[in-house]
């Protein structure tokens, strides 16, 4: 059944690029039925409704070099939460993709394209082992590059894919190198012979400690590509460029969650290096805090909900470094739901508005498109954590208990954070939604068609019940999950008045304004990193790079290469113009020769005169 669930996407993508291609209508519904076959095949792993056992087989099996790698497929908990989120949101967003897309000349090859990213992804979820898991994350990578420059005839759009791509590739030469630190130590790459192992270093062993740091680290240097930590987050807001539909599968639901699910993964190896795990948390939480500030001062739709994701990510991965991997989880999936839910939402208006983005050109669009007005007033309060009712406030919460009990550095700067969360949602749909209307592109806004409605529709239920209790996806994700609430009333407390004044700061400031009181630079900017990175990296790396033209062409070409050419060019040439073939020249030349000779034996030579 996980072959089912891996290669139906793949069988998709490839009867899409070879053979429907000219008929759009077929391709995309090859697309998606493929998706819906995976996700019925989820189920029925997932929930054990006749599904065939997994199976795997060897691929590399080297004993001399203690090297065994299998493709399989891992059959736990952690993945069936893993796979019904990917396929789960995926299939809405396939839907909603062909009511958004259905006009581009593209179409087809969007949908072949958004198939081979569901087997990509769906290949990260189900690998068993490092050397598997590394092979789909690459190929994630390249399926995000297509997709992100899927419009590849805009610059814009063409420059976020190489950015994308780039950037990724600084955080994946750290993973691999990190997994080939745990083949060195551990002679193996699979997850359950590691498992064991690990136990058994952790009860004795000589290992060093720095090596294995080291290790960890550049494992966790995949997660900061994949998801977009600092420093390496500056390639998400730019890939904003590529379709909505894009937006919200790759950079909310699924792709960016991929380095989270990875080190919930390997969170066994994580725990050999504590001092690692309190730079993972730092790492985290800063990047949470940094991308919420950012997030107050942007004004394009897809922007503010990009830097969010970065700050929820954030939260993710300090989970992860203060040791609550369930808490992180159980956040990632209630994200998956509400962020994909506001990334459709804001697809949805920027259809109506003829892809406009800049909120403060919007307004009024509660009476033209109610369906989106209150799905996404849904999935605004999911995000800012509404209390009780909504799932973003109970996976939020169960991180900022366990840092309450584990970590008060990252509570604090995780509760600063909740209350910009909660300003920066509100401006957007204070002055996305609401007051008068602010530019002629409104007046002939229309509610999205159906195909487009009834995604958000499902995803704003699963926004509001995915945390309730009686749905137990904590439980789901680990059966032995039994939370420290002690002090969760304090906590409760502590968020709700961080949630008042997030959302009270932002009715006082954005109600009825046509533009945006508050300019600070630095936010707006996005503390400058792309300028820093422009001046020091690309700047540098153009230094470099002619430096190391001159050299090749002056030093190198000029002295040692032409230098000594033309130097045998010089010396022919001269013995060429003695070499004339007049006889005249010869005698002349001999004579020279016959009186240098006795020049030399007379007065040169010893005993001349």
């Amino acid at each position: 059944m996980n072959w089912i669930i891996l290669l139906t996407p793949l069988a998709a993508a490839v009867l899409i690029a070879l053979l429907t291609h000219p008929h759009k209508r077929l391709s995309v519904a090859v697309s998606i039925s493929a998706c819906f076959i995976s996700f019925i095949s989820t189920l029925m792993l997932v929930f054990d409704l006749g599904a065939l056992p997994l199976g795997s087989f060897t691929w590399v099996n080297l004993p001399e070099q203690s090297l065994i790698i299998e493709i399989g497929a891992m059959n736990d908990p952690l993945a069936h939460m893993m796979l019904l989120v990917v396929t789960g949101v995926g299939l809405c967003i396939h839907f909603f993709a062909y009511g958004y897309m259905k006009e581009d000349p593209g179409l087809s090859r969007f949908f072949a394209k958004l198939s081979l990213f569901m087997f990509s992804m769906l290949g990260i979820v189900l690998a068993n082992n490092l050397v598997m898991m590394f092979i789909f994350w690459e190929l994630v990578g390249v399926s995000s590059y297509f997709l992100i420059g899927f419009w590849f005839q805009r610059p814009s759009a063409a420059e976020a894919s190489k950015k994308a791509f780039i950037v990724n590739r600084v955080g994946d030469f750290g993973f691999l190198l990190g997994i080939l630190g745990v083949w060195w130590m551990f002679q193996s790459v699979d997850f359950t012979v590691l498992s064991g192992k690990v136990d058994a270093m952790q009860e004795g062993s000589g290992a060093s400690q720095n090596l294995i740091n080291w290790m960890v680290f550049g494992l966790f240097m995949g997660c900061m590509g994949k998801s977009a930590m600092v420093p390496l987050h500056v390639w998400l807001p730019d890939a904003m460029e590529g379709p909505t539909p894009v937006s919200a599968l790759i950079h909310a639901a699924t792709m960016v969650a991929a380095g989270v699910y990875m080190l919930c993964r390997i969170f066994f190896i994580l725990e050999l290096a504590p001092s690692t795990m309190e730079i993972i948390a730092w790492i985290g939480i800063g990047t949470a805090l940094m991308a919420a500030l950012i997030a107050t001062q942007q004004n394009d739709i897809k922007k503010i909900l990009a830097y969010s994701t970065l700050s929820q990510l954030g939260y993710m991965v300090a989970a992860v470094g203060i040791g609550a991997v369930v808490a992180s989880m159980f956040h990632l999936t209630t994200h998956a739901f509400f962020k994909a839910l506001l990334f459709l939402g804001a697809g949805s208006v920027i259809h109506a508005l003829h892809h406009e983005q800049d909120m403060w050109k919007m307004g009024g669009l509660k009476s033209k498109m109610p369906v989106t007005f209150w799905t996404f007033l849904i999935g605004t309060a999911a995000l800012a954590g509404v209390p009780v009712i909504t799932s973003g406030f109970w996976s939020k919460e169960e991180i900022l208990i366990a840092a309450w009990h584990d970590h008060k550095g990252v509570f604090v700067i995780g509760l600063i954070t909740a209350g910009l969360t909660a300003f920066y949602m509100t401006r957007l749909f204070l002055v996305a939604f609401l007051g008068k209307e602010r530019s002629d592109v409104v007046a002939g806004a229309h509610e999205s068609p159906m195909v487009m409605k009834l995604p958000l529709i499902l995803l704003a239920i699963l926004a509001i019940i995915a945390g309730w209790k009686f749905i137990g996806i904590a439980n789901f994700i680990d059966p032995g999950f039994d939370p420290n609430h002690e002090d969760g009333f304090i906590v409760l407390i502590l968020s709700i008045v961080m949630l008042i004044i997030g959302v009270g700061g932002a009715l006082g400031l954005y109600w009825n304004k046509d533009k945006d009181p508050i300019s600070l630079s630095a936010f707006a900017n996005k503390f400058y990193f792309d300028e820093i990175y422009h001046l020091t990296i690309v700047r540098g790396q153009n230094a470099w790079a002619k430096a190391l033209d001159w050299v090749d062409q002056w030093v190198i070409g000029a002295v040692f290469v032409r230098g000594l050419s033309e130097f045998c060019g010089m010396a022919g040439g001269l013995l060429r113009l003695i070499q004339g073939g007049n006889l005249q020249a010869y005698v002349f030349i001999f004579v020279l020769g016959v009186l240098f000779v006795c020049y030399w034996i007379l007065f040169r030579a010893p005993g001349g005169l």
